[in-house]
């Protein structure tokens, strides 16, 4: 008896503690204004994003239509395309597990999640280094939807 009490009192808790965490991100939306962070998310993105990316966040060619194998390509993520119409916590989210972990069902994209290969931290500073790119304007519209 007490066991079917607390399986469910379990998976209540798991998701008041799922939702915890990821309010939490919003909270600690990434240091866009400290350059050390900023340069350190530029050498990670360099080392772990740029491949798909590209070096300039230029993204892959033809990122709106979708490939032979029906996924779309790496979209920008300077002012062309569409990162910055994201709040902070969906952008870390998205890097942390991946497209596919946060949309569900059979959506398949190469976008891979980061977790176990960069910290929380480390994934923050790429997101800042993005966003220092951005115009001004840009950021503060991005900001200003990300509180």
């Amino acid at each position: 008896m007490i066991r079917h009490i607390l399986t469910p009192c379990g998976a209540i808790l798991v998701a008041i503690l799922a939702t915890v965490q990821v309010s939490n991100v919003s909270a600690q939306t990434a240091p866009y204004a400290n350059p050390e962070v900023i340069a350190e998310g530029k050498l990670i993105y360099d080392g772990a994003c740029a491949s798909c990316h590209g070096g300039d966040l230029e993204g892959q060619p033809n990122w709106r239509q979708r490939g032979a194998n029906g996924r779309l390509p790496a979209p920008p993520h300077d002012i062309t395309g569409h990162t910055w119409h994201h709040a902070d916590e969906q952008l870390f989210a998205i890097t942390k597990y991946g497209t596919e972990a946060l949309v569900g069902g059979d959506y398949k994209s190469d976008m891979r999640g980061f977790e176990g290969e960069l910290t929380d931290a480390q994934i923050k500073a790429v997101l800042a280094y993005i966003k220092s790119t951005w115009p001004e304007d840009i950021q503060e519209r991005h900001s200003a939807m990300s509180r």
